[in-house]
């Protein structure tokens, strides 16, 4: 807890990293700067230049606050409630996943197709299921001003995450929410669809880190008794929906690879490409219709 005197930048730093030291915390340095300067309205620059700094006691007490979730593994970024992204600064809220760095390996993977969508036909559909925060569709359309979007979830709390994150971010105009179980409410044929899934044994999610088990949506995490329920509902379906010369990005396990290639193989489809993330892993795959006449990567 906090004293009753005055209270320094260095102070709170130095206390957030001998709290979060003491409780196993992976990077207290890091977690400990991160809050005080959310919850302070300070920079890393104010820290270096001006540590002696003094810190009101309305804000000190927000850090200390900050501090003590922290330490009882609230993940930081939830404490602050917003998430880095593919270079955008994203909502999180409790209805949705935290998008992480390996994410971005979607993105990544399906931005020279959306691209070449939209030299051929000046504009891309893009249908991102189980949106959450919007981060997939919205990274997408970052990138790509003549592209559309709607993003798919099941959860009214994380499609009004998303509807705030596109307004933030001057995207508003190409995003469209649609609550729908998957493919239930949804119509058309699309450009690409992109999805991150929830992919995790439900065995599996009470030993996950307890930043994750605790803190993360369950519906965003269980995938069935072998994680695999979701690649079926969007594979079995995916056919009916995607343009004969589109392409469907997925997010996988890195386990995952044979046995997702194999539900989507089953359902006609034809793989089209795959990467790893900054791990290494088995991270994305990429199917295309078995349509006569698609075109090339």
């Amino acid at each position: 807890m906090a004293d009753s005197g005055p209270t320094t930048l260095d102070d709170l730093l130095r206390a957030g990293r001998q709290m979060f030291a003491a409780a196993g915390v992976g990077d207290p340095a890091l977690d400990a700067r991160l809050l005080v300067e959310h919850f302070t309205g300070t920079t890393r620059a104010d820290a270096i230049t001006a540590p002696q700094r003094r810190v009101e006691r309305e804000f000190a007490d927000r850090v200390w606050a900050a501090f003590e979730r922290r330490r009882n593994g609230e993940p930081v970024h939830r404490i602050i409630g917003r998430r880095g992204f593919h270079g955008l600064d994203l909502l999180v809220s409790p209805a949705t996943l935290e998008p992480r760095p390996d994410t971005e390996t979607l993105v990544d993977s399906m931005l020279p197709f959306v691209r070449e969508v939209v030299r051929r036909h000046s504009r891309c559909r893009i249908l991102d299921l189980g949106t959450g925060t919007g981060a997939i569709a919205l990274a997408l359309l970052s990138q790509v001003p003549e592209a559309t979007a709607m993003g798919v979830d099941r959860s009214e709390g994380a499609l009004a995450t998303a509807v705030q994150n596109a307004g933030d971010l001057g995207l508003a105009g190409r995003f469209t929410p649609l609550c729908s179980d998957w493919f239930e409410n949804v119509s058309g044929r699309w450009d690409v669809i992109v999805s991150n899934p929830p992919y995790i044994r439900s065995d599996g999610i009470a030993g996950l880190a307890r930043d994750v088990r605790d803190f993360e949506p369950p519906s965003a995490l269980d995938g069935g008794p072998d994680g695999l329920d979701a690649y079926r509902q969007i594979a079995r379906r995916a056919p009916e929906f995607i343009d004969p010369d589109g392409r469907i990005g997925v997010e996988i396990g890195f386990d995952q690879k044979q046995d997702v290639t194999a539900i989507f193989l089953a359902a006609g489809l034809e793989a089209s490409g795959s990467a790893k993330d900054l791990g290494g892993n088995d991270r994305v795959l990429i199917f295309a219709s078995a349509s006569p006449g698609k075109a090339g990567t």
